[in-house]
């Protein structure tokens, strides 16, 4: 028996259906739908958890469009701070200052009053323009912040923004500077005359290629003088902190990268120096605390004078020793591993630098191959 009002009814084959009306999208009208039950109860059951269900998907699209109108009126500015918020918590420290200089210097002027959807490629490249000429590094550095600030807006305020391309630009690898031989010769000879902690970090770099930050946070338990290796687990580093007492605050932090966390073999001759320096401090250049990169590049500027070689930065040491492998046999996969890159093309196109003394070796190899074929085929015309 059917229930008046209700739209339910007890069918011939002793089923139960309950109707109910739902929008059809295809057919752009509503429609009416059927559930059916063995009793009265079940049917109107399962037609109200139908209608609940419909109600909820109702109120969430409606909340969802009602959220999106919303982020049309957030600027950039906002979702650039609340961007920058959830770097401070999820990235190291360096990270996190590197990413606010380049807001703070270049995108909040550029767009910090902007609507985020004005944000586009055309309002970016006139936007930068007016930064002025910026180094490739640089540029990068921008567009990168730029779209991972855009990334989350879009995904934080369920909008469809565009990444922002860079201006491509033609790349040219830019070759640092190594020590020549004869450079080499003067700086051993000063730091093996009177050997103290800080010579003694300035020739490690030299065997190891250590980085200055990695060799300012070394500490003894990094060095197993019996294994003869060194493990880079740490890097320390200056940096622009808010609130604090001085400008920057020296920050032990986690290396550069992943594969910056490297082990290196030590040779004889460091093994030796370093366990006549072998004290009970915590660090090996700092004692009991990390050793200032600024104390460090003091002393080598003062042992380059001694030395009477022209000043070269602190980096020039590691790439001195990437040349010097290399030239000694050690094939790149190593050398690339030894130096904590992530890839061989940045040990050969950046890191790697023949002498004129191997250059002139290969040269006068390959006069010599001339010169015996030379011989064979004039022997064979006689």
């Amino acid at each position: 028996m059917g229930r008046h009002g209700e739209n339910i009814r007890k069918r011939g084959d002793g089923r139960w259906e309950a109707r109910y009306m739902v929008y059809d999208e295809k057919k752009g009208e509503k429609v009416c739908r059927s559930v059916y039950g063995h009793t009265y109860e079940e049917v109107k059951k399962k037609r109200a958890s139908i209608s609940k269900l419909s109600a909820v998907l109702d109120q969430t699209e409606n909340a969802s469009g009602q959220e999106a109108n919303a982020a049309k009126d957030i600027d950039f500015g906002t979702a650039a701070r609340e961007w920058l918020a959830a770097v401070r918590s999820a990235q190291k420290p360096s990270t996190f200052e590197k990413y606010s200089l380049i807001y703070h210097g270049y995108l909040e002027k550029a767009f910090g009053g902007m609507m985020l959807l004005q944000v586009t490629e055309k309002a970016a490249g006139n936007k930068l323009a007016s930064c002025g000429a910026l180094s490739e590094s640089l540029q990068k550095s921008i567009y990168g912040v730029l779209n991972s600030i855009l990334r989350y807006a879009a995904g934080q305020y369920h909008m469809a923004l565009s990444e922002i391309k860079r201006p491509s630009v033609k790349t040219r690898w830019k070759e640092a500077g190594t020590f020549t031989k004869s450079e080499q010769t003067k700086i051993l000879s000063v730091l093996c005359a009177d050997m103290d902690r800080f010579r003694l970090g300035v020739l490690l770099c030299l065997f190891t290629g250590l980085r200055l930050g990695e060799l300012c946070a070394l500490k003894w338990s990094d060095i197993d003088l019996a294994d003869k290796t060194l493990t880079v687990r740490r890097t320390v580093q200056r940096l622009y902190v808010e609130n604090a007492a001085t400008k920057t605050v020296l920050v032990e932090t986690f290396p550069k990268s992943g594969n910056s966390k490297r082990s290196i073999p030590l040779q004889d001759t460091v093994v030796a120096l370093l366990n006549d320096f072998r004290n009970a401090k915590e660090y090996v250049f700092g004692g009991d605390k990390p050793l200032d990169p600024r104390t460090m590049q003091n002393h080598y500027k003062k042992i380059l004078n001694e030395a009477g070689v022209d000043y070269k930065n602190f980096h020039t040491l590691r790439h001195t020793y990437a040349t010097n492998c290399i030239e000694g046999g050690t094939d790149v996969k190593s050398l690339s591993e030894m130096l904590g890159h992530s890839s061989v093309k940045i040990t050969l196109n950046y890191y790697v630098h023949p002498s004129m003394d191997t250059k002139r070796m290969y040269a006068d190899s390959l006069c010599a191959f001339y010169v015996r074929l030379h011989g064979q085929i004039l022997g064979r015309a006689g």
